[in-house]
């Protein structure tokens, strides 16, 4: 355009020229015009007509791609198909709850090393008046496990059948529905039905774990079946079908009870004995989810809706509370900022190890008094003269109890809906590929959530103790890293939906994801994908993602951490976040982290 503007200036001049030819000029001057009319028509439609404000969105996505800009609503995911499905499913009137469970046996269905239907979930809802259900499907205990199962082989919590727990997620997304749920149940099953029948192509991130697991993949026939199929394992772009779980996905389709009181139960119980497991067929009839009372903080003046024991909710809002009395947007992400995160972190795993499943202490008042406490402000304020801002400590002075697990295989989903309702589920089979145990006959892969069980009379690798309170007993759900969590703006509108998956991961990465977008002003995809810490109390090591300031790493030296850097696409430290936020004009934002490649969708 510069340059045309100059040509017209330079005709200009030579028309007042005697070299100049009149008649020339004009032809050449109205083509000129021509063209810029035509420019200027082009800009007004942009700006008046599709150009993306807040106010006048569709589904377009702005500046980076990742970035998912909408105005009815949104999901997000760890598989763009995914979140995709889940916009379709609002776009025909259902719910965020339909959306949520169709996204996620869509994740379940492709990647399968992280969750699925042989695993458990936990799911928070807000409803748009306000209220909120949280849905405890987590898995649980068989009725003849022992806490002392795995004392001689501590291998036998993470493979094979004694690795299992009793899978509680069909069961609760059917709650959830029956609650919540406007779509047909059969509706929601049909997109997963499809792509393990007719097959989909193997995406990046499964591609990732398919090598990774190698030997593990080709070394169980029944994975072997699926993943190798041709004595060569599938890459990415291979297509892989499922087509005895799509039977089963169809059967559930049309009745969930089959999963617990038919055929499905029983080809699995059996399976998972023959894999050594100690499952009955009355653990799966018996199994039933929990509604439980979210808990309830704030944050900055948001309200924060965060899920109880046995997740680790409690922790994250204790947290919140510590990091509240630092103004912390006037630095940004400075060596004082990051150095008040980490010692958060420390005390906040600390706190966590008081936590378990509410059912099983033996005093549930005291327990409750005590949680009523770990999350109160005065506490957060009494522990706040202790965070030291130039000095850092072994782990015995942030008042431990015991030791935690790993809960790696997970997988999280946020959902926003055009009424306002909103879900956040974190679904997992623990463990990567869970137990390694696929019942042929279903195509089920089975979990290993027992592993998230202390096992008694020996201490962990780090010297802790195991805790009485996370002990295996039957029916008893272990202590879960998970956050499934929602805020509240000022007004009192649902604003943000916020979860995660990667085990103890999750805990921090949430708590940075939401600290960047309060404290540091980010937006959400800057916000999941910024460079994060991680101090889980034990080991005593501050594990760094790469693309922090030199600067920002030296401060943490010199007051004593010790630093382990990690390239941020490794998966093996990799927290992933899943974040969906709406603003007061109604545009909603949704982002998906880079880390396990997912992206957003919405309309």
């Amino acid at each position: 355009m510069t340059n045309n503007y100059h040509s017209i200036g330079d005709v200009e001049d030579g028309r007042r020229s005697e070299d100049n030819d009149d008649k020339s000029f004009r032809q050449h001057s109205l083509w000129k015009i021509f063209a810029l009319v035509i420019c200027v028509g082009l800009l007004f439609g942009l700006i008046f007509v599709e150009f993306p404000t807040d106010n006048a969105l569709d589904g377009i996505i702005v500046g980076d791609p990742n970035l998912i800009v909408a105005k009815h609503g949104a999901v997000a995911s760890e598989l763009v198909n995914c979140s995709a499905i889940g916009v379709d499913v609002l776009k025909e009137g259902g719910s965020a709850v339909d959306a949520a469970i169709a996204t996620q046996l869509c994740v379940g269905t492709i990647n399968a090393f992280s969750a699925g239907i042989g695993g458990g979930g936990l799911m928070m809802i807000r409803l748009p008046n306000g209220t909120a259900d949280f849905i405890d499907c987590r898995e649980t205990a068989p009725k003849a496990a022992r806490h002392d199962m795995y004392k001689k082989n501590h291998t036998l919590s993470a493979i094979g059948g004694l690795a299992v727990g009793v899978p509680g997620e069909i069961r609760g997304m059917k709650l959830a529905h029956e609650k919540y749920g406007k779509l047909p149940w059969k509706r929601l099953f049909e997109p997963a039905i499809k792509l393990s029948r007719y097959g989909f192509p193997v995406p990046p991130e499964l591609a990732i774990r398919l090598k990774s697991y190698r030997k593990v993949i080709l070394s169980i026939p029944s994975y072997h079946d699926i993943y190798s199929p041709h004595g060569r394992l599938l890459t990415e772009g291979d297509i892989v079908y499922r087509l005895n779980f799509s039977n089963t996905l169809e059967t559930i389709a049309n009745n969930y009870t089959e999963f617990y009181e038919g055929e499905i139960a029983k080809s699995l119980v059996k399976e998972i004995n023959a894999q050594g497991g100690n499952m009955t067929y009355e653990d799966f009839v018996n199994y039933q989810p929990i509604v439980r009372e979210p808990v309830i903080g704030y944050y900055r003046g948001r309200k924060v809706i965060t899920s109880p024991e046995p997740t680790s909710g409690p922790a994250l809002i204790f947290m919140l509370n510590l990091l509240e009395g630092y103004n912390m947007s006037q630095n940004g992400l400075d060596g004082t900022n990051l150095q008040r995160i980490v010692e958060t972190l420390k005390f906040g795993f600390a706190r966590r190890t008081e936590l378990a499943d509410p059912a099983f202490f033996k005093n549930p008042k005291e327990h409750n008094d005590r949680v009523k406490e770990i999350i109160s402000k005065k506490f957060a304020a009494a522990v706040r003269h202790n965070v030291s801002e130039t000095h850092t400590y072994n782990p015995n002075h942030y008042d431990p109890i015991f030791d935690f697990s790993e809960d790696h295989g997970t997988t999280h989903i946020s959902v926003i809906d055009v009424n306002n309702m909103a879900v956040s589920f974190t679904s997992t089979v623990n463990q990567i590929w869970g137990a390694r145990v696929l019942d042929r006959n279903t195509g089920v892969i089975l979990n290993n959530e027992m592993n998230d069980f202390a096992v008694p009379g020996e201490p962990n690798i780090f010297g802790l103790w195991p805790s009485p309170y996370n002990f295996v007993e039957p029916g008893k759900r272990p202590l879960s890293s998970t956050v499934p969590t929602i805020m509240e703006n000022e007004d009192g509108e649902v604003e943000l939906v916020i979860g995660g998956s990667g085990g103890t991961r999750i805990l921090t990465s949430v708590l940075q994801a939401l600290t960047n977008v309060y404290d540091f002003n980010m937006d959400v995809l800057s916000a999941v994908n910024a460079p994060r810490v991680h101090q889980q109390l034990l080991p005593n090591v501050v594990e760094m993602d790469s693309g922090f300031d030199y600067d920002v790493v030296n401060d943490l030296l010199k007051i004593g951490h010790i630093i382990q850097l990690h390239n941020v696409y490794d998966r093996r430290y990799a927290g992933v976040v899943q974040i969906v936020r709406k603003f007061k004009n109604g545009t909603i934002h949704a982002a998906s982290d880079f880390r396990k490649n997912g992206l957003a969708a919405g309309y």
